[in-house]
């Protein structure tokens, strides 16, 4: 559930048209949620094996299969944030996320042509941009920022790339005269203890980058903890959620995480975790021979990869 008086917000990571224009809006009037996200993976998942989209894909033959998408896309984000506005009129989150296309991610100037033609196609105001946190991400983030769009920074692993997003982001508030935005860092958490075999790696290192964003004292930008469902069943199924529960951040999350989670919400903070905790569970770690630059570049690696797979995949199956 969604805690206001603490400022913890819950997202769901779920995109799929026929649950948007039936059970959606059921949680957010509920409480449950007061916002979602979207990825490459997500949508390809859900165009690939809904029967939701057939009648709009049979007006858009001729065209190519990224347009097809972007129709597609665009009115599902679309009947997102109208779904959600109440809660973004009432300053109650209320975002939905799109990404641009993943194999712009090297890309600075076409990320940002990309950003604002989606933006502006969509055309509702509580809708949050998804950038790459890559060399080329960076710059995008702060032009998007001053430019009045909101930003979802993504596939963050590292506390490098956390604070190249802040200090971006920093950098597009400071010039933007546009008040009602947000932006996001969005942590990935699960897959490291998926890599290294662990349960504890992604709670420690998520909750070094969230420190690093509550120190930075800006209140337009809070971490956004993604990655969060359990795979195998070693864990409880909300495990992430619950570990991850604190002030000022969001967790973003599949439904049957969220489902398992709202059975019995999490009542006292988890966060923040002490600097010296933190420290110390990396310093072991560099005991045993595990080095975390090795693994952040191979995560996020892999992630781009994951999406750019994801999005050709999609792309195939579009073509007529």
């Amino acid at each position: 559930m969604v805690n206001k008086d603490l400022g913890f917000s819950l997202w769901l990571d779920f995109i799929e048209r026929d649950y948007l224009e039936n059970d959606f809006e059921d949680l957010v009037k509920r409480g449950v949620i007061n916002g979602a996200t979207s990825n490459p993976s997500i949508f390809a998942n859900a165009i690939n094996t809904s029967k939701a989209y057939k009648n709009q894909l049979d007006t858009l033959k001729g065209k190519t299969p990224k347009e097809k998408y972007e129709a597609l896309a665009i009115r599902d984000i679309k009947t997102t944030a109208q779904k959600l506005r109440s809660c973004y009129d009432e300053n109650n989150d209320g975002y939905i996320s799109i990404e641009v296309d993943p194999f712009l991610s090297n890309d600075t100037e076409a990320t940002i042509k990309e950003a604002k033609r989606l933006f502006r196609a969509i055309d509702e105001p509580n809708v949050m941009v998804k950038i790459p946190a890559t060399n080329a991400g960076y710059q995008a983030m702060s032009t998007l920022i001053e430019d009045g769009i909101s930003v979802n920074a993504t596939l963050i692993f590292s506390p490098t790339q956390a604070k190249n997003c802040i200090d971006a982001m920093n950098e597009g508030f400071l010039n933007s005269s546009n008040n009602k935005i947000d932006a996001v860092i969005s942590v990935f958490v699960s897959r490291f203890d998926r890599l290294l075999d662990s349960e504890k790696i992604g709670i420690m290192n998520a909750s070094k980058i969230y420190n690093m964003v509550e120190n930075n004292k800006n209140k337009n930008i809070r971490t956004l903890f993604a990655s969060t469902g359990v795979k195998g069943n070693n864990l409880n199924a909300d495990y992430y959620i619950k570990e991850l529960f604190g002030s000022h951040c969001i967790n973003t999350a599949p439904l049957a995480t969220i489902e398992s989670y709202i059975i019995k919400p999490q009542i006292e903070p988890k966060l923040p975790i002490p600097k010296d905790k933190i420290d110390n569970f990396f310093k072991d770690l560099e005991s045993k021979n595990i080095n975390m630059e090795n693994v952040y570049n191979k995560l996020l690696k892999d992630g781009l990869e994951s999406f750019e797979e994801a999005f050709s995949d999609m792309l195939n199956g579009l073509r007529d």
